[in-house]
């Protein structure tokens, strides 16, 4: 894209990076967002007027804290916990809790900074906002990872609540540490406040379809990206990487709707399986067992793992970015242009470089930003926080409706405002300018606060 940005957002640009040195992921979200926005603000330049573009790169509250534990030796530890609160001019804060080593600063911002456009796509009245820590649960116990996240929650609840801010999962936070958070929760706090976490087990208050939605919503953004072309992806062969719940569930709907994804993958590698993935045994390694793809290959015959390649290399005519960020290089752009692919759908946060995704927008290729095509998620935590509200339950079907039908409106939102603001078929743009756009007003309506 790399659009020249005007003298204003420059110095907004600027101003933002000299205040957040050594924070790179979040420096490439907010260029590509101000290169979006620029022409709306052209057109609107009230929003620049009233501060609003300035107020909005500029997160309300940033959280940092100790997060002290001991593990099962008796050696004491000392990680660090973040929650960037960083709009909620739509609805409370609302956006996932990620345990990595790689966890800093600069990553949560870039993350709640994604968070206010995705959340305000989805028409649910959310803010964004995005937490964790640089602990890694891998190879921890139950009892480790339990008290870890007991220690978390204990300073971090005081910031949390159904009206303020609403976590979730994300890398490294499944259900099984959102059920040790939200009992610590619930025991400072002395209530059962089921809308402050979503994610949540389904017997003590969770959505259906929520573990399945970031995988699900990607795909049915992609169906809807190809039937402006009159495709769709039965039939057709697709590459997804990462085997966490967005790759999971991508493939499970990519082979639902008749196409056949052929790759997972992890630290240890890629698995290629031109059968098609068997979900099932896949689900059961990684959920089940959390081991790793090579022990999907030991199991599945005709199956291969790759230790010394990119998963990118693999010809398919679909493509799922689903592991984390900056994971598709403008190397591996060329490569499946060359393969032949036809439409890239980022199941994770931001996984495509910006030099790549100008390469592949160049290529002709439908290109759907994580904002827009992983949406699917947080739209079923909102619609679990309604369920938690209204003490009602949906069933499968009834939920995968609701989310089809977001991520329909999603892609609808998109692909308008990039006809709208010149850029047709762009859905980069289409989607910074349409969730801006609804932020943005918001603020000015509620005055410079």
């Amino acid at each position: 894209m790399h659009s020249v940005l005007s003298p204003a957002l420059t110095g907004i640009y600027d101003r933002a990076v000299a205040r957040s040195t050594g924070e790179p992921e979040f420096h490439q979200a907010l260029r590509e967002v101000l290169e979006s926005i620029a022409p709306v603000v052209e057109r609107h330049p009230e929003y620049l007027e009233t501060g609003v573009v300035e107020g909005l790169v500029e997160p309300e509250r940033q959280i940092m804290f100790r997060v002290p534990w001991v593990d099962d030796q008796g050696t004491v530890h000392v990680n660090r916990g973040y929650r960037v609160q960083y709009n909620s001019a739509l609805g409370p804060y609302k956006g996932g809790l990620r345990f990595h080593p790689s966890v800093n600063l600069g990553i949560i911002k870039f993350l709640g900074f994604e968070q206010i456009f995705k959340n305000a796509l989805t028409g649910q009245g959310i803010g964004g906002a995005k937490g964790g820590s640089d602990f890694d649960p891998h190879g921890r116990s139950n009892s480790e990872i339990m008290r870890f996240c007991q220690s978390f929650m204990s300073e971090l609840y005081r910031h949390l609540g159904e009206h303020t801010d609403v976590p979730a999962g994300d890398i490294g936070v499944g259900a099984r540490e959102i059920g040790f958070l939200f009992g610590q929760y619930r025991r400072l706090t002395n209530r059962h406040e089921s809308g402050m976490f979503t994610g949540k087990g389904v017997l003590w208050g969770g959505a259906q379809v929520r573990t399945e939605a970031t995988g699900y919503g990607a795909v049915y953004f992609m169906e809807e990206m190809l039937a402006t072309k009159n495709e769709g992806i039965e039939g057709k062969t697709a590459i997804v990487s990462g085997s966490g719940n967005v790759a999971i569930y991508a493939i499970e709907k990519i082979q639902q709707l008749g196409g056949r994804a052929i790759t997972a993958s992890d630290s240890s590698g890629y698995i290629v399986d031109e059968a098609g993935i068997d979900v099932e045994l896949l689900k059961q390694v990684k959920e089940v067992e959390r081991g790793r793809v090579s022990d999907y290959v030991s199991r599945r015959p005709g199956s291969r793992l790759i230790t010394d390649g990119r998963v990118w290399d693999v010809p398919a005519q679909l493509a799922f970015p689903s592991a984390t960020q900056n994971e598709l290089l403008l190397s591996d752009a060329q490569r499946l242009i060359a393969n032949g692919v036809i439409a890239v759908s980022e199941g994770a946060n931001m996984p495509t470089t910006p030099d790549a995704v100008e390469l592949l927008q160049e290529a002709g290729v439908l290109f759907a930003p994580g904002k827009a095509a992983n949406a699917g998620g947080v739209a079923t935590s909102a619609l679990e926080m309604s369920q938690n509200a209204s003490r009602q339950r949906w069933d499968f079907s009834q939920s995968e409706d609701r989310l089809h039908s977001i991520m329909k409106d999603v892609h609808r939102s998109a692909y308008e405002a990039a006809e709208h603001y010149g850029a047709p078929g762009n859905y980069v743009v289409g989607a910074n300018a349409a969730g801006f756009r609804r932020v943005a007003d918001a603020m000015i309506a509620q005055g410079l606060i």
